[in-house]
């Protein structure tokens, strides 16, 4: 009976790690923060002055628009994040 035997185990191949990602996430948080800032300005999640959840709802509103703002980001967005990111990128003399 002949054996087969392995040439070897195979080498983990590295996992090349992308040096822009802290980039793109910088710029997704930037889009963010700005969504957040034009939905408070147009009032968006403000309490109603009738029926409305008091103290606690005005506290908790700002939560309410980060959370939209990102959910917004994650769906798309509206742009700002890939502007954003390609300033950055140039910028930090990174390959593409």
């Amino acid at each position: 009976m002949s054996s087969i035997t392995s040439a070897g185990a195979a080498l983990p191949v590295p996992v090349q790690t992308d040096e822009r990602e802290p980039l793109r996430e910088a710029a997704e948080k930037l889009e963010a923060a700005f969504l957040a800032e034009m939905l408070r300005a147009s009032d968006f999640g403000e309490t109603p002055s009738a029926f409305g959840g008091g103290p606690g709802e005005d506290q908790f509103t700002s939560f309410l628009r980060s959370a939209t703002a990102e959910a917004m980001v994650e769906a798309g967005g509206v742009g700002l994040a890939e502007h954003f990111f390609n300033t950055l990128a140039g910028g930090a003399n990174l390959e593409p």
